[in-house]
């Protein structure tokens, strides 16, 4: 099949084991972010299977009624990025692995690294150092201090293993189910959701984006947090009301805000004002970015375009467009 993988910005896929499945396929590796619809129509109309990076791209009926010969989406994961029904329509398969009892272990310890980063200063100080100045200020200690981890799930479990090892105590807050989860597990749920905002030394959102939690952190639970507070966000942008993160930081609550994600990406403007605000510690949406992550995220989504190349697609989102054909 003539497979096209997009987004692959550091051209990284070439270089992992899992590539050596694509072999007997004319592969065609895409390395920059291209949102133009003209454009993408015309670098993918000879594509018979496409690859997605996450939701870097979104796949609109207005590009799939353009891509004739597109017969394979192959991705995995959730799919918001991805107009279903105008797949069916334009007889294209999605096909989309969804994770089921495994971590990504990778975004937990990004998380974990912008913790430390924000509370012990370490861009600051690296920065202080390099610059002749030495030390720069004083960070805080986490032992002792309370993390609040909103979203009682795979990888906020895994950062509230980290928080307990460094002798942090773990408070949640979650959904009514997710709550109800977390305390039948015998975890420390905070009482109201204006305590948990309010009390914590450093809160960190780990939700899905979907209809349900878009916006659902508001500018009003950001004013709770304290002054010396951190606001950590390794998720999605969205989860956030927009321009709420920026006004909160330019009013001093949280003090601090360490993020992965943003409303727009890639981020390549210096003077945006968030990014350029002196209490954000940030990186380019990196949380699964490793070579251990891609090499078994992607290893799954070319094994979903051989099983299609041999007449026994898996993880069909719509599998009715295959029984059609």
């Amino acid at each position: 099949m003539k497979v096209h993988i997009l987004d692959d910005w550091f051209d990284t896929l070439r270089g992992l084991p899992c590539f050596a499945k694509l072999d007997g396929h004319e592969v065609t590796v895409w390395t920059d972010h291209v949102e133009d619809i003209d454009l993408l129509a015309t670098r993918l109309a000879e594509a018979e299977a496409l690859v997605l990076f996450r939701e870097r791209t979104k796949i609109t009926g207005q590009l799939l009624a353009r891509l004739p010969n597109l017969k394979l989406i192959s991705q995995r994961s959730v799919y918001p990025h991805i107009d279903v029904p105008a797949c069916t329509a334009n007889n294209v398969v999605l096909s989309s692995k969804m994770p089921a009892g495994s971590t990504n272990y990778a975004a937990a310890e990004l998380t974990w690294g912008l913790v430390l980063a924000a509370m012990r200063q370490i861009p600051a100080q690296m920065a202080s150092t390099k610059a002749g100045t030495w030390q720069m200020g004083v960070g805080k200690t986490l032992h002792g201090r309370r993390l609040g981890l909103y979203g009682y799930g795979r990888i906020a479990k895994a950062v509230a293993g980290y928080a307990k090892a460094f002798g942090m105590e773990v408070v949640w807050w979650a959904s009514d189910a997710g709550r109800a989860r977390a305390e039948a597990d015998g975890e420390t749920v905070a009482k109201r959701r204006a305590v948990f905002f309010a009390e914590s030394d450093v809160v960190s959102v780990h939700l899905r984006l979907k209809p349900a939690t878009k916006g659902i952190i508001t500018a009003g639970d950001l004013a709770l947090m304290r002054e010396d507070a951190l606001f950590v966000n390794t998720s999605r942008a969205g989860l956030i009301e927009p321009g709420a993160l920026l006004d909160a930081l330019n009013a001093g609550r949280p003090g601090t805000a360490a993020i992965d994600v943003f409303d727009t990406e890639p981020m390549r403007d210096p003077t945006d004002p968030l990014l350029a605000h002196p209490n954000l510690i940030c990186t380019p949406h990196i949380g699964f970015v490793t070579e251990d992550e891609f090499d078994l995220q992607f290893g799954d989504i070319f094994d979903q375009i051989n099983a299609y190349a041999s007449g026994a697609p898996t993880h069909m989102i719509n599998p009715e467009v295959w029984s059609a054909s």
